[in-house]
């Protein structure tokens, strides 16, 4: 294993042990040479690892203070890392629901920019992604990579980088949305008419029709996500490739 895999591994354990709270909020962090041993590599790779959390916001270190955890309200949420490792750890309803706002403030306003803003190949690659989906439900598939695949491209079609990058940070509650709805009783097939909707008003360059056909999405994921955590039904883990339909 080389230097920079051994680093990521110890980066990504490291990480995941914070998110699911094994090493407690306020609490002290092994020692350094007790990290070299659990995780079997060197103390630089173990120094390493210390500096991208602390740059991520999950710990604080100092000098006569030791490592400490960081509550996690100061952690960077937009960091995809971080995204990932509590996506690894469980998605508790409180982090959903924080993402769920997210998401109700930041798509409907990316869409109104992609149908102002949408090239030609924004819309092809948009389309694409709705034939997928269109295909998985006709006749079975993976329907939620295609669906993250349209998401995706509305925001990258707003033409703006800060919000390309934000795609990162709702991967999880998006994959999740869309997991949720693949398990409803003609989800997937319900749904597509509200994607085409979206899509519709992007390719005619209908800034209103298309958010207000992107809410209309949105809410319907949400009141689905909210079903699913008050049945206390277990939530998609993301560590596992999507789930497939059948063919209809």
């Amino acid at each position: 294993m080389s230097k920079s895999t051994h680093g990521r591994r110890t980066l990504d354990l490291l990480g995941e042990a914070i998110v699911s709270r094994r090493y407690a909020i306020g609490a002290p962090m092994p020692s350094e040479p007790l990290l070299c041993e659990e995780f079997g590599v060197s103390r630089t790779v173990v120094r390493e690892a210390v500096k991208s959390l602390v740059a991520k916001g999950l710990i604080v270190t100092g000098p006569k203070v030791g490592t400490h955890v960081l509550p996690d309200d100061q952690w960077n949420w937009f960091d995809p890392d971080v995204i990932t490792w509590q996506a690894r750890a469980g998605l508790t309803p409180e982090f959903l629901r924080d993402l769920q706002d997210l998401r109700r403030a930041v798509e409907p306003a990316a869409v109104r920019l992609a149908a102002e803003r949408a090239t030609a190949e924004d819309i092809e690659e948009i389309e694409a992604a709705f034939a997928g989906m269109k295909h998985a439900v006709e006749f079975g598939g993976d329907y939620v990579t295609f669906d993250l695949r349209f998401h995706h491209g509305l925001l990258r079609a707003a033409q703006n980088r800060m919000l390309a990058q934000m795609s990162k940070a709702l991967h999880a509650l998006l994959r999740t949305s869309f997991e949720i709805s693949t398990v409803k009783k003609d989800g997937p097939a319900m749904s597509l008419p509200m994607h085409r909707a979206v899509l519709d008003a992007v390719i005619a360059h209908n800034p209103a029709k298309a958010e207000r056909a992107i809410i209309k999405l949105i809410d319907g994921a949400r009141e689905d996500i909210e079903e699913v955590l008050g049945s206390r039904r277990r939530l998609p883990r993301l560590g596992r490739p999507p789930p497939r339909l059948k063919a209809a």
